[in-house]
């Protein structure tokens, strides 16, 4: 990067007092290894950001591309520059520099990481799952369109703002490619690379990676978004990482048994091994799991429901002589439409356990799953480190060992 362009990034050079000028420092809300993310105000006002503080006294960064932590700030600033003004990206508001620190003013997400929310929550259900993704793949769909890869896709990385919109935030690791190039860094978060990234660590032949690494960054993302845990977690690291290059994963689980097909079929699409054969954001967003009912120009929905409940509407009417009650009639159309909603979805509803079957095996059942689920992430949530998916993951693990299970049933019988 040319001086002229690390001026025009850093106007504020060796002026880290107009930082404490601006703006006034609270309580801190994040540590890094090498920054600090403080909460702070505007003096002049009095609007809420959040700043964060790196520390350059130790300028060493064994980074994908091997910069010092000065470059590697530069390059983070320039794109974030380059991505600014989307509604779904975090914003840069101001950048000050002295020759120890250099200060990156962001607009505040007061509901904090994806992570966390994920963690109080356990998992989301496929609505949350929709608007989070939808909005996912729309910043990636613009982030791309710079000629720009993120690499780093993962919870920890996305913001929730006041209204649970997402910010797509630290691009540490980006990197701006040019037309036909190909990157071969290892960089990332083990659970979460793509199988392309794993070959250029293993391979010298390896044909590198380029956009499509976010695509499959997505894919773990809505899997774990679903039902809480990542998709290729192993105890052993080394067993994780063969899963994920042979693209080892199942809906197996008692959690998969309530989701429906669409967002099923999505995942599949997105967690391909073969880059070339995996779905485009584009197409991602085309999908029929973000394909809800929309209005067309005769004020009727695609696919029926309207025309049903606009003859219901007519069909009481008709046989109704009191006078026409407006707020009565909004209630009973939302009635009709949520009755044929759920007529529509009975496929997908799982069959009543027994009695029987629920003594035996309780966490089958959604709803005390979600109360088991909820119980350990509360006793056990502290455990759950950022950036460490296999301890999450460990919480789902609830394969009991056949003796123990079965002195279980044998007391049950008695």
């Amino acid at each position: 990067m040319a001086k002229e362009e690390i001026d025009d990034l850093l106007p504020d050079k060796d002026a880290a007092k107009g930082f404490y000028a601006k703006y006034e420092p609270k309580e801190i809300l994040g540590k890094g290894i090498s920054s600090t993310v403080r909460r702070c105000i505007e003096k002049e006002t009095g609007i809420e950001y959040a700043a964060k503080i790196i520390d350059l006294s130790s300028d060493s960064h064994d980074g994908a591309d091997g910069k010092t932590m000065l470059e590697a700030t530069l390059e983070e600033i320039h794109i974030l520059r380059m991505v600014s003004g989307h509604p779904y990206i975090i914003e840069l508001h101001d950048v000050f520099e002295s020759s120890t620190f250099i200060f990156l003013v962001f607009e505040l997400c007061k509901n904090g990481e994806l992570f966390d929310y994920l963690t109080s929550v356990v998992a989301l259900s496929e609505k949350k799952t929709r608007y989070i993704m939808r909005q996912l793949f729309e910043a990636l769909q613009y982030v791309h369109g710079k000629n720009i890869v993120h690499r780093d896709l993962k919870p920890e990385n996305i913001l929730l703002d006041d209204n649970f919109n997402i910010k797509l935030t630290d691009f540490g690791f980006a990197r701006v490619v040019k037309p036909g190039e190909k990157l071969f860094d290892l960089c990332g978060t083990p659970g979460y690379l793509a199988p392309e990234v794993l070959k250029c660590n293993m391979f010298e032949t390896a044909e590198g990676y380029s956009y499509d690494v976010d695509i499959w960054a997505c894919g773990v993302i809505m899997f774990t978004l679903l039902v809480g845990c990542p998709p290729f977690w192993h105890r052993k690291q080394m067993v994780m990482l063969r899963k994920i290059m042979e693209g080892d994963f199942s809906f197996t689980s008692p959690e998969w048994a309530d989701i429906t097909e669409p967002p099923k079929d999505l995942i599949r699409k997105l967690l391909v091994v073969d880059p070339n054969e995996r779905i485009s954001i584009k197409e991602a967003l085309n999908h029929p799991f973000f394909q809800i009912m929309f209005w067309d120009q005769d004020n009727s929905v695609k696919g029926g429901t309207s025309r049903r409940f606009s003859r219901i509407c007519q069909i009481t009417l008709e046989h109704k002589e009191q006078k026409f009650d407006a707020r009565k009639m909004f209630k009973f159309g939302i009635l009709c439409v949520r009755a044929i909603v759920r007529i529509q979805r009975l496929r997908f509803t799982p069959e009543p356990l027994s009695m029987e079957v629920a003594r035996v095996d309780p966490y089958r059942i959604k709803v005390l799953r979600k109360v088991i689920d909820a119980c350990a992430f509360r006793v056990y949530g502290h455990w759950v480190k950022k950036g460490e998916g296999q301890n999450r993951a460990a919480l789902f693990e609830n394969m009991p060992k056949v003796e123990l299970k079965q002195i279980y049933v044998n007391n049950l019988s008695r």
